[in-house]
């Protein structure tokens, strides 16, 4: 048992970005030990990385319940998740773009436009590039907020984006490579 909180404590990250980015950096030497991986190392830490720091930046001091961000892989099973308990796009969005009007806008507008929910920062291009990286490069994502899902893989151009039955509170991605 005690092993199992270890490991548990090694991957759930509690509201420090830094300690975030050292994981990441771990995440980033473990690829580099893998020739396997050697041609989409800095990709895989890019899309990581981006959508690690969201939940950071966009929900500082405002997390409903439990502050940070849930960051584990398997290098074997070549899968990466990420999970917060956040605000979740729609209603980060919702602050520069109040007409959005459900979960699915939402994860439209924030993977195909230039938006940032910090507005008046000049940012947001941040989910675009994750979109970008995972249609032209052997990788899938799996991203849920609220009740919207959205499947990327390489080579397609359309989003695939759906319902689901139950909301869910923040973000959770999948990446596989």
């Amino acid at each position: 048992m005690h092993s199992f909180i270890e490991v548990l404590h090694s991957f759930i990250i509690y509201a420090i970005s830094a300690v975030f980015q050292t994981k990441l950096m771990k995440l980033q030497s473990s690829l580099l030990q893998s020739p396997q991986f050697s041609k989409l190392v800095s990709l895989i830490v890019a899309v990581t990385g981006e959508i690690g720091n969201n939940s950071f930046d966009h929900n500082l001091g405002k997390w409903p319940d439990v502050p940070g961000i849930f960051f584990g892989y398997d290098l074997n099973k070549r899968l990466i998740v990420l999970a917060d308990r956040g605000l979740g796009i729609l209603e980060t969005l919702s602050r520069v773009r109040p007409e959005l009007k459900n979960h699915v806008e939402a994860l439209r507008v924030a993977f195909t436009e230039i938006i940032s929910g910090r507005d008046p920062e000049r940012r947001g291009n941040g989910l675009k590039f994750v979109r970008e990286v995972i249609t032209e490069n052997p990788m899938s994502l799996f991203f849920r907020s609220g009740d919207a899902e959205l499947r990327l893989q390489e080579g397609e151009s359309e989003l695939s984006i759906t319902r689901a039955e139950a909301d869910i509170c923040g973000c959770l991605a999948i990446i596989k490579f």
